[in-house]
């Protein structure tokens, strides 16, 4: 299934499938994640999904049952 992914504040769409590493998504789409440890333990990947809910990008994947998906990205300048 197809899902319609909006990154912002760059206003970068894309699609993708569900199941997809979301930094595979996001290089496709010329979208640039910071990453630092690429477990999910230090946060540098944090993003915040439909406003509601914020995960590490490095360790997730597109998510299943929905059709659109908005994934805003953090500015942190220490990394």
């Amino acid at each position: 299934m197809s899902v319609t992914i909006r990154f912002l504040p760059d206003d970068v769409t894309i699609n993708a499938e569900v199941g997809e590493p979301l930094l595979q998504v996001a290089q496709r789409a010329g979208v640039f994640i910071p990453t630092g440890c690429l477990m999910g333990s230090c946060h540098a990947c944090e993003v915040e999904i439909n406003d509601t809910e914020t995960i590490c990008a490095c360790i997730s994947a597109v998510p299943p049952g929905q059709e659109q998906l908005t994934i805003n990205l953090y500015s942190d300048p220490l990394w």
